[in-house]
């Protein structure tokens, strides 16, 4: 087993996602490289990363786990020594009871382009007019939360509105997660950039964890990726334009975070899973 790193470099990737997909995969492609030339070993892209239509998305837009889009990540994450959390849609099974369905999926990849895991949206965007559940079908919520290790560092994922649902974040810091990967397309409009904020920052804090959330920009959607540490403290972000940054986990901060406040120690309830 390799010895565990004082830290860890993380890059966001923040992208104008569309319905052009080989634009799509040249854009994701491009964070895997930039990350890898800055010495990062995870890349978290957005959510809907491999194609986006801001009037919705569903089974059109999908494309299995062996398509061109995570295909050519595959090969770009193995190729930089990169490992990668990303969003995209994937067809479901047919004979959907409504009709056909696509899933909103979390694909993490290993930097030698494996599949480490991978997590279907549990909470569907039915919120602010909108309705992903038109289109989409829901995760497993009694699945198990999805933890991976990326060079030493244990990693959960959750993906955009599932922010809004702090027994979701709690959950992957109960298995073990030190850091938050959270890639999304959070919709634009008025406060929601500064919920966004605000969110990260509850997340990380009451978790004693990182948070490393990657969002979509352009038409509809706020951008404003962000590491945040367990303090709550944005440490680097994009703006609301395409772009990517790099920052680093320090894993001695993180211990020290948990030893002053060690709410996970403490806490007396359990997240259990809601039936129905």
């Amino acid at each position: 087993m390799s010895e565990r790193p004082d830290r860890v470099r993380v890059t966001l990737g923040q992208l104008d996602v569309g319905r052009d997909r080989a634009a799509n995969v040249e854009a994701a492609c491009e964070v895997v490289r930039a990350a890898g030339e800055d010495g990062a070993r995870l890349a978290v892209l957005p959510e809907y990363a491999s194609c986006y239509d801001h009037r919705g998305v569903g089974v059109e837009h999908a494309e299995p786990l062996d398509g061109p889009f995570l295909t050519a990540l595959r090969e770009s994450a193995a190729q930089h020594g990169v490992a990668v959390v990303v969003g995209t849609t994937v067809p479901t099974p047919e004979g959907e009871p409504h009709g056909p369905r696509a899933q909103n999926v979390v694909v993490v990849l290993g930097p030698d382009g494996g599949l480490l895991g991978q997590y279907a949206k549990v909470h569907l965007y039915d919120a602010f007019g909108a309705r992903e559940s038109g289109r989409l079908r829901a995760g497993d919520p009694a699945a198990p939360p999805l933890v991976v290790d990326v060079a030493g560092l244990r990693v959960g994922v959750l993906t955009c509105y599932d922010l809004r649902f702090p027994e979701s974040a709690r959950r992957l810091a109960v298995a073990g997660a030190e850091l938050l990967a959270v890639p999304a397309a959070w919709a634009s409009g008025l406060g929601k950039a500064e919920q966004w904020r605000t969110l990260l920052a509850a997340r990380a804090i009451e978790n004693t964890a990182f948070v490393a959330a990657a969002g979509q920009c352009g038409r509809g959607r706020t951008g404003r990726s962000c590491l945040v540490g367990p303090d709550g403290q944005v440490r680097v972000e994009v703006s609301a334009e395409p772009g990517t940054v790099t920052g680093e986990i320090d894993l001695a901060e993180l211990a020290e975070a948990r030893a002053r406040n060690p709410v996970l120690e403490l806490r007396r309830f359990d997240v259990v899973p809601r039936k129905g």
